[in-house]
């Protein structure tokens, strides 16, 4: 499987966000996008996950399910954390199983538990959404990567707020998900602690080795 770009280019306001933009992530390869503030990365993981149109050229899936857009295949987290402050942990995650997995059977709780407990949440399942902390509230809003497989993950700057003990989780979570063969294109302003990570420097248009 293999996720490209090809001469991307986005408008948005009147303002020529970025052009020229082409990158190749293959299945197993993290590709993350570094660049200046306002240089686009977050702009360009939005247009991947279908948010916002490209002014000119396209995203493509190689290998995937032909009959799904690459949006409807990837997961998106973005910088806010969509979460009910009056809902539980639990409940929060929940409601994301059911919007993203239409198979979901009512009241079903394995996939939000298995979430739950890769993110080091399960102990707070029963807790409101509203308590947590900033980076326990990142994690949670990490967890429906995984309580809902898809094999795209885009991240924009995934360690928010995270310490280090909970950056080093979401590395070994992100780096099982490249082992089984997923995707993953990150904004960041540094390492993830993934290996064999390539670097798109928005700015550039070039993916770098």
């Amino acid at each position: 499987m293999e996720l490209k770009g090809i001469d991307l280019s986005c408008v948005r306001g009147g303002r020529r966000v970025f052009a020229g933009i082409s990158f190749a992530a293959p299945a197993g390869a993290p590709l993350l996008l570094t660049g200046a503030n306002g240089a686009g990365k977050s702009s360009l993981l939005r247009l991947i996950a279908g948010l916002i149109r490209p002014d000119r050229g396209q995203v493509a899936l190689e290998g995937g399910d032909g009959e799904l857009t690459v949006g409807e295949q990837a997961h998106y987290v973005g910088h806010l954390d969509p979460l009910k402050a009056a809902l539980t942990v639990m409940e929060n995650l929940l409601f994301w199983v059911r919007f993203l997995n239409a198979e979901a059977a009512p009241g079903h709780r394995g996939e939000a538990e298995r979430g739950l407990d890769a993110v080091g949440l399960g102990a707070l399942a029963d807790l409101p959404a509203g308590y947590l902390s900033a980076g326990q509230r990142r994690r949670l809003s990490l967890a429906r990567m995984l309580a809902v497989p898809r094999p795209i993950w885009l991240l924009d700057e995934p360690t928010t707020a995270l310490d280090v003990a909970s950056q080093a989780r979401l590395a070994g979570v992100m780096q099982a998900h490249l082992d089984g063969g997923g995707l993953i294109l990150a904004a960041t302003h540094g390492p993830l602690g993934l290996s064999g990570a390539k670097e798109l420097r928005l700015g550039s248009g070039a993916a770098l080795p």
